[in-house]
C-alpha cells in the first residue's frame, strides 16, 4: 500500500513538472507568436501607408504652387480637398484617385500644411478635432473623441526649380508637409481576434497538457511500477522457497536433537534429510544469483567463440543416464559443419540444460526428448522437442517468469524451484538472442533458441625457424 502512494505521489509530481514546463513553453510561445503577428501587422500598415505617402509625394511635388498664394491653386489642383476655413462638401477623396488598387481606400485621409506648419487642405474624411496646426513626429498615433485609433505619417514637400521667383523671395527650404492617415479600427480588430484566440486557446491547450501529462506520467511510471511488483513479487517468492528447506531443515536438526539414546540407529537417515534440504538450499541461493547477476548485466568473464555442436554433444552425453532412469529417448541431430556463437560457455552450458532436463522432467516413461541445431542465415537455432505433457497458451506466456510453475505440485516433488526458464531466458537475453515455446497440451513442447552466429574461429599455429 504505502509503495503504490509512493509511486501515485512521484506521478503528481511527474504530471505536475511536465505540464508546468510545457504550459510555460505553450505560453511564451503564443506571447511570442502573438507579438510577432501584431508586429508584423503594424509593420504591414506603416509600409503601405509610407507607399501611399510616397505616391502622393511624387505626384503632387511637380505641381505645387508659390508659396505665397496657395490656396487658389490648390483648390484647381485638388478640388476634392477641403480648404482651411471654408465650407467643405463631403466628396470623394483624393486618396482614391492617387491610389487605383489600394483596399480599403475610404480608411485613409490626407493632409496639407505650409512651411509654416499650418493647416492648408485635408480631406472631408479626416478625424474630428485635429489641431490645425503641424506636429513635427513622423509618426503619430492618437485616439479620437469617438474613441477610433488612427496612425498617420508626415512627409515634407519640397520645393521645384520651375518657380524660381518663389525661391528667391522665400528662405525656406521646404514648400510644406504632406500628412496622410488611416484608421485603426480594421488593425485593432484583427489583434482583439488573435487576443480572444489566444485567451480561449490557450486555457483549453494548457487543459490538454494538464490531461496529457497525467497520462504521460502513467505510462512513464509503469514499467518502473511493474519492476517494482516484480521484484516486490520476486522478493516474496524468494523468502517463501528459502523458508520451506530452512524449516523443514531446522525440524530436523531439533528432532535430531531430541533423539532418545535408545534411537541413534535413525540418525543418519536424519542426517541426510538434512543434507538434501541443504543442498536444496544451496541450489536455490545458486540460482537466485546467477539469475541476479544475468539481470543486472554483470559478467566476470568476456564472451568467446562457443561451439555449439560440441556443447549439444556433451550435453546428450551428461544428461543420458537422467533420460534412461526416466526411460526417455533422448537423440540430437547437429549438422556436421560447426556453428559457432560469441558468449560464455557455462552460461549457455546452463541454457541448454536446463532445457533439456525440463524436457526429461515432464515427459511421461516412454517419451522422447529430441534436441536439434541448425543455422538460418546469421542465426543459430537449437530446438529442445518433447511429447511431454504440454503447456496450456494461457500459461505459455508466464512460464519465462521466475518462481512460476506450471504444476505446481510436480516441480516440487521433482525439487524444482520455478527458476529454471526464467534463467535460461535470461541467459538468452544476454547473448543478443531469444527463447520462445511452442506447446500444446497433451502432445508436448518445442523450446528453441536462437542466438547470433559467427564465422568459425582461425587458429593460427606457429612455426620454429631455425
Amino acid at each position: 500500500m504505502n509503495g503504490h502512494h509512493l509511486f501515485r505521489r512521484s506521478r503528481s509530481r511527474l504530471a505536475f513538472w511536465y505540464a508546468f514546463v510545457m504550459g510555460a513553453i505553450l505560453s511564451l510561445s503564443g506571447l511570442g507568436m502573438y507579438r510577432a503577428i501584431v508586429r508584423v501587422k503594424w509593420l504591414s500598415l506603416e509600409r503601405e501607408i509610407e507607399s501611399i505617402a510616397g505616391t502622393l509625394h511624387d505626384s503632387l511635388e511637380p505641381m505645387l504652387p508659390a508659396a505665397q498664394a496657395p490656396t487658389p491653386v490648390l483648390q484647381q489642383i485638388f478640388p476634392d480637398l477641403c480648404l482651411t476655413g471654408q465650407f467643405c462638401h463631403p466628396k470623394p477623396t483624393l486618396i482614391q484617385r492617387h491610389t487605383i488598387g489600394i483596399g480599403d481606400r475610404d480608411l485613409y485621409y490626407l493632409r496639407l500644411f505650409d512651411h509654416h506648419d499650418k493647416l492648408l487642405a485635408f480631406s472631408p474624411n479626416q478625424p474630428a478635432q485635429l489641431p490645425q496646426t503641424l506636429n513635427p513626429s513622423q509618426w503619430q498615433t492618437f485616439k479620437s473623441a469617438d474613441g477610433i485609433r488612427y496612425h498617420q505619417f508626415t512627409i515634407i514637400l519640397h520645393r521645384v526649380k520651375t518657380h524660381h521667383l518663389a525661391e528667391e523671395n522665400s528662405s525656406h527650404p521646404s514648400w510644406g508637409y504632406l500628412q496622410i492617415g488611416r484608421t485603426l479600427e480594421t488593425y485593432d480588430s484583427e489583434v482583439k481576434q488573435i487576443q480572444l484566440i489566444l485567451a480561449v486557446g490557450l486555457p483549453i491547450a494548457l487543459g490538454l497538457v494538464a490531461v496529457s501529462s497525467w497520462y504521460l506520467s502513467g505510462l512513464a511510471m509503469r514499467p518502473i511500477y511493474q519492476s517494482y511488483q516484480q521484484q516486490q513479487q520476486f522478493t516474496a517468492n524468494a523468502a517463501h522457497e528459502l523458508r520451506s528447506p530452512l524449516a523443514s531443515l531446522l525440524a530436523t536438526v531439533e528432532a535430531i536433537l531430541r533423539l532418545p539414546p535408545t534411537h541413534q540407529q535413525d540418525v543418519p537417515s536424519m542426517l541426510q534429510r538434512v543434507e538434501r534440504q541443504g543442498r536444496r538450499l544451496s541450489h536455490l541461493i545458486t540460482d537466485l544469483l546467477l539469475l541476479v547477476s544475468l539481470e543486472q548485466n554483470s559478467s566476470p568473464k568476456p564472451f568467446q567463440p562457443c561451439c555449439l555442436n560440441d556443447l549439444i554433444a556433451d550435453l546428450i552425453e551428461e544428461l543420458s543416464e537422467l533420460a534412461t532412469a526416466s526411460n526417455i529417448h533422448l537423440t540430437s541431430r547437429v549438422p556436421p559443419d560447426e556453428i559457432y556463437v560469441l558468449g560464455n560457455e557455462s552460461q549457455l552450458y546452463r541454457l541448454v540444460s536446463n532445457l533439456i532436463a525440463n524436457a526429461i522432467q515432464y515427459t511421461s516413461t516412454g517419451g522422447s526428448v529430441k534436441v536439434s541445431l541448425s543455422q538460418s542465415d546469421r542465426t543459430a537455432v537449437m530446438a529442445i522437442e518433447d511429447t511431454g505433457i504440454g503447456i496450456s497458451l494461457t500459461e505459455q506466456s508466464r512460464i519465462f517468469e521466475r518462481f512460476y510453475r506450471v504444476n505446481s505440485d510436480r516441480s516440487r516433488q521433482t525439487g524444482g524451484t520455478g527458476l529454471g526458464l526464467a534463467i535460461a531466458s535470461a541467459i538468452a537475453r544476454k547473448h543478443q538472442g531469444y527463447l520462445k515455446v511452442n506447446s500444446e497440451l497433451g502432445k508436448g513442447s518445442v523450446f528453441t533458441i536462437h542466438l547470433p552466429c559467427i564465422h568459425r574461429p582461425v587458429t593460427y599455429l606457429s612455426t620454429d625457424k631455425n
